[in-house]
């Protein structure tokens, strides 16, 4: 009997202890309490009071010092790209205006779009690379007007930039304006053509097959080819197919082997993949 409370007072005690650590709560390494923790934290907003009143203070030390404190913030320091496309449309030092543009751009705010479009005209090719990637992050009218404008510029790098931005952007209106880039060797523009054109204009795209360098048109195609069905019916996209098995070129067979490693349910379509079985084994035979 002794034998028995003895063992009973013990299984008690161990009990009063796990309830003891259940009731403490969720252990510090349960990755669910780790995960929920860092993303509240990063996506809370900051008080930008202090960086405005260093950006107001006329001071290039302090200047300097809130962009690099705004830079840090990123996305949670947005409410502070008001006080900075002011002090950068007022104008700073080359130094200060490059790190001015680039913090618009961690910043991604639309508020930043409209003074970086001025920057985006800089006769300094470093501040306007700047500018273009920026308004690629901070989105907006001002930002895809301005990088459509940017298609022209005289530096290769700004044309580029300014053509893929215009596709991270979704400017579906800008597809005319890519098309023309496209034609004058801005190669990034293929590709934004590929996930911003309608039917028709993808096909479009197609009929560069020949005239522009394969990998540049493929490279678009290729965005075309796993957009989904909403966007560009399998009508076109085994037409397509149909444009680049006519080739029948080593780099066309390389390329449609490509796509059709990758193009698994539901990613295409079980006519598209059809299209491309056929379209392989017909240009596996060699080159013209």
């Amino acid at each position: 009997m002794r034998i028995f409370l003895r063992f009973a007072v013990t299984v008690a005690g161990l009990g009063i202890a796990v309830i003891s650590s259940d009731a403490a709560g969720q252990k510090p390494s349960d990755p669910k309490a780790d995960k929920k923790k860092p993303v509240a934290a990063a996506t809370a907003p900051i008080d930008v009071k202090p960086i405005v009143a260093k950006l107001k203070s006329g001071d290039e030390a302090q200047i300097k010092e809130a962009l690099d404190e705004a830079r840090l913030a990123g996305p949670t320091g947005a409410a502070a790209a008001p006080a900075v496309a002011e002090v950068l449309t007022r104008g700073l030092s080359l130094p200060l205006t490059q790190s001015a543009v680039e913090t618009l751009g961690d910043l991604e705010s639309d508020t930043g779009s409209a003074a970086l479009a001025q920057y985006a005209l800089h006769r300094n090719a470093k501040v306007r690379r700047a500018a273009v990637k920026a308004l690629t992050r901070t989105k907006g009218a001002a930002a895809s007007g301005a990088l459509k404008r940017a298609l022209s510029d005289g530096d290769a790098v700004v044309r580029g930039t300014a053509a893929s931005g215009l596709g991270a952007l979704k400017a579906k209106d800008a597809v005319p304006d890519l098309f023309t880039a496209l034609d004058h060797r801005v190669n990034e523009a293929a590709a934004s053509i590929g996930q911003l054109c309608s039917a028709e204009q993808c096909e479009q795209l197609a009929g560069r097959l020949g005239k522009i360098p394969f990998d540049v048109v493929t490279g678009g195609l290729d965005q075309v080819l796993f957009r989904p069905t909403a966007d560009v019916p399998d009508d076109a996209k085994v037409k397509i197919i149909g444009r680049i098995r006519e080739q029948g070129t080593i780099e066309g067979n390389k390329f449609l082997r490509d796509v059709q490693k990758r193009a698994v349910a539901p990613a295409a379509s079980a006519r598209v993949r059809q299209a491309l079985d056929q379209a392989v084994m017909a240009t596996a035979g060699g080159a013209k």
